[in-house]
């Protein structure tokens, strides 16, 4: 197995989790934050949804470009975008050359590179910092009032 197929296994197994944790994000307490310089659970849901495509396109053109996108105003909008999106990007990561994964890919930033890493390292880079931001999210819910899912088994919210 290389790098690309052990990245997608992964890839593959978290889609589900992350959606299910945005999913759950409460329209009407979307603005809910931890602390004032916290970002507010719909931003947080959007930051994942755009790492998602930031990290498929990097890949795809062999240079990482971050540009912010701002926020849609509902939850709802956040999911249909992830939604439309998740699986188009997987099959996206399964197009990409292998050898990608084995090159120095830079990241820029308004125009400047900052970092330069192998395409496999920021492919993993990329998605722990997706799951990171879920466990933050996934804090959230409870106190919007909603229920943590299952992610890697019963929640205590949600026997399995």
């Amino acid at each position: 197995m290389d790098y690309k197929e052990f990245f997608i296994r992964y890839w593959e197994k978290e889609g589900p989790a992350t959606r299910k944790v945005i999913g759950r994000i409460p329209e009407d307490r979307s603005d809910y934050r931890s602390d004032p310089k916290a970002r507010t659970a719909s931003e947080i849901a959007w930051l994942i949804t755009q790492e998602e495509a930031a990290l498929v396109d990097g890949l795809e053109k062999g240079a990482f470009t971050w540009v912010e996108v701002p926020c849609p105003g509902k939850v709802a909008e956040i999911l249909t975008q992830y939604d439309k999106q998740h699986d188009a990007l997987t099959k996206r990561l399964h197009s990409i050359p292998a050898s990608r994964w084995e090159e120095k890919i830079p990241f820029v930033v308004d125009g400047k590179e900052v970092m330069r890493e192998w395409g496999n390292d920021w492919a993993w880079g990329f998605l722990h910092d997706e799951i990171h931001h879920r466990g933050q999210l996934s804090t959230y819910l409870r106190p919007m009032g909603a229920k943590v899912p299952a992610i890697y088994g019963a929640s205590a919210d949600e026997k399995m």
